[in-house]
This record gives C-alpha cells, structure tokens and sequence, in this order.
C-alpha cells in the first residue's frame, strides 16, 4: 500500500466517498442519478440551515447569526442625540429659543411703548408663541419615540406654523383691508379691532386643532420597528428603525393647512406690496413670506426624494427640522429683530406719534402711493409734493375713530 503512486504525488489515501460534508451554514443539494453525492450550498440571504438538505427564510425581524444556524434579533437604532444628523437642528433650535425668549422678554418689558403698540402687541405674541413651537417641535422629532411623544408629534408638527402663519395672514388680510377700504370710504373696516385679531386668528388656528383631534379618533399614536427601511443586503448590516407611526403622507397631510395659511398670506403679501412702507409691517411680512416660501420649495423634493434612501430617517428628520427652524428664523429676524434693535440701542426714537384719523392715514398713503408713479401715470397731472409726516406705526394702531 505505501508503494503505490497516487496522482498529483499525494501520499494520503484518497478519502472513498463521492462528496465531502458540508460545513457549517451550508446545506447539502443532491445531484441528480447520483444518490450518494451532494453540492454544498451556502444559506445566503437572510436564510439560515434548518437542517442538512434545507434553509429556511429568517422572520422579518430577524437575521441569521455569524455561522447561519440560527436566527437572532434585528438590532434595533432610533436617532441618537448626539448624532450629527441631530446635532445642526438642535443647535439651531437652541438659539432660536434664545432669540425669541429676548424678544418676547423685551417686548414685555417695553409693553407701553410706542413701537410695540404699535407691531399689534396681541397678534405679536401670539406671533412669537408659534416661532417659539416651531422651534421645540425640532427636540419631539429627536426624542425616543414613545407613545406620548408621538402624541405630540403629532400636536405640535403643524401647530407651531400654523399658529404663525394664522397671526401673519390676519396681520395682512388686515392692512389689505385697511387700504382697500379706504380708497373707497373714510369709514374703518370691520372686525380690524385687537379682540377681532385675535378671534380671527384663533378660528384659524381651531382647524389645525380640529384636524389632529380627528386625526387622534382615526389613527390613535402609536410607536413601530420598520425592519424594511434598513434591510441591507448584507444581513449583518440590517437595522430596525425604532419610529411614531407616522407616515410621509400624513406628515405632509398634518404641515398642508399651514402650507395653505402660508401661500394665502404670500398673496396678501404682494397685494399689499404698494403700500408705502411708513405706513405699516407689509413689506417686512412680504419679504417674510417670500424667504418662507423657498425654504419650504426646497424642502418638498428633499423630502420625498429621500423616500427610498437607507439613511431616510435621519434625512428626513434633519429637513423637516432644519425648514421648520430656518421659516421661524426669517419670521424672527426680519419682523422683529430691527424693532427690538430700536428698542434697546436707539430709544429716542421709539416715541410717541401724533395721533390721526382713519381719513387722515388712508389719505396719505394713497399721496404717497400716487406720487411714487412716474409723472405720465399721476392722474391729472398732479405734481409731486412731500408729505408733511410718515408715522413709523401701523396705521390702524394709532388713529383715532
């Protein structure tokens, strides 16, 4: 036996059998005619060896573990604090809080004077109360989801705009109103009073309210794993999403109405473009709304261009927060920040002007209107003369009935 040569100058005795065991993971796949040979295939894919001729498919929450002979759990991720994708919003959330507390403090502490009179002190801060939401949503979109998180997600996704865009489109709709009017009659409009504001604004603010009370009866809020979001081919990549039960659709469905408060108020916006500056907030508020508008065109093809990607989680977190932060900011910066800056570094002019009619404002803004044409447009041939006082208030804040 040791004299005989066998092929490739191998020493050992060949093993007599037709196929080698399979090793572990792999199962044995018989070849056809040939009863006492296999092929050893690997149990790929989220699969695992059931026995030593069969794999069988893990459950959907599971995968296979290092050597596939069994299954274990999907790891669970949520969206961690200190991720970056959590970072940037946060940051940006905290000094927007900072922001609006100063603001609000300031115009508390300067209640009684004249430029915060005159900014409509009750729609302001109702204003404010829906940037200052706006911001906090950023920390329930980053918290452990839980039930009563996702409650209110689903309370304040919406809301905090709403409110805001409500305040900015009964501000607009106001002046409109105003000007409108008064090129017609020296009577004042109705419902222009701070009760009446106000009123407004809350009906306005009751169907978002409304919505998600309907919204909770329908669909009560409720945490889930999406083990599909991050299903990677590798198994040992694959994650569980740990998230509110909330879908894209309905994300999109609970921010519409405030989307709708916001395009409304841009058309106010630029058909109270005209009216002379001096006279009240609509080009600031303009200016606002344009700015607000990009920002949410931008979001909307980010958003749902992310759908299908394995990071869409983190993604579309980090937008939506990120747009909801950067509306606030605009609406912060351009309507109330030069006020304050007047308030605190150049107080002498934050004084009191002369009270005047209702006839008295509309006339003159429409001189001012009139005079800002081209000589060719001015009717009759009018000449240009100067006004004798452009009052730095809103015209309906200080005229006299």
């Amino acid at each position: 036996l040791e004299e005989l040569q066998w092929p490739d100058g191998e020493q050992e005795v060949p093993i007599s059998v037709c196929s080698l065991p399979c090793k572990t993971g792999e199962r044995k796949k018989k070849v056809k005619g040939m009863p006492c040979c296999w092929i050893c295939e690997l149990c790929d894919g989220y699969q695992y060896q059931y026995d030593e001729t069969s794999c069988r498919l893990c459950a959907y929450n599971m995968r296979p573990n290092s050597n596939r002979t069994a299954c274990q759990h999907i790891p669970i991720i949520k969206l961690e604090w200190h991720s970056p994708w959590a970072i940037i919003p946060v940051f940006l959330a905290m000094i927007g809080i900072i922001a609006t507390i100063f603001v609000m403090a300031t115009f508390v502490r300067y209640n009684d004077t004249p430029i915060v009179r005159a900014s409509g002190r009750e729609l302001s801060y109702v204003l404010l109360t829906g940037i200052f939401l706006c911001y906090i949503i950023t920390f329930l979109m980053i918290a452990k989801p839980d039930v009563a998180v996702c409650a209110f997600r689903r309370i304040f996704l919406g809301l905090g705009m709403c409110i805001s865009y409500a305040a900015l489109l009964t501000k607009t709709n106001r002046i409109y109103r105003i000007f409108e009017q008064g090129k017609q009659t020296v009577t004042a409009p109705r419902f222009i009073s701070p009760t009446s504001q106000i009123a407004i604004t809350s009906s306005l603010i009751s169907v978002q309210l409304l919505g998600v009370l309907v919204w909770f009866a329908v669909d009560p809020p409720n945490t889930i794993v999406d083990y599909d979001e991050q299903k990677t081919i590798n198994p040992m990549l694959a994650r569980g999403v740990l998230k509110c039960d909330i879908t894209d659709l309905q994300i999109i469905c609970s921010l519409g109405y405030s989307i709708l408060l916001m395009v409304t108020c841009t058309i106010y916006a630029i058909k109270t473009r005209d009216v002379p500056e001096d006279f009240n907030e609509a080009k600031p508020i303009g200016f606002t709304m344009y700015t607000t508008c990009i920002v949410w065109l931008a979001f909307i093809p980010i958003f749902f261009g992310t759908a299908q990607s394995a990071e869409k989680l983190y993604i579309q977190t980090t937008t939506l927060t990120v747009s909801m932060n950067l509306s606030a900011s605009v609406a912060l910066g351009m309507l109330y920040m030069p006020k304050v800056y007047i308030i605190i570094f150049h107080p002498e002019l934050n004084v009191q002007k002369r009270k005047r009619s209702f006839k008295a404002v509309v006339t003159a803004a429409t001189m001012s209107s009139r005079l800002s044409q081209k000589p060719s447009e001015r009717p009759n041939g009018e000449a240009k003369t100067e006004l004798c006082e452009n009052p730095a208030a809103d015209p309906m804040s200080e005229y006299t009935p």
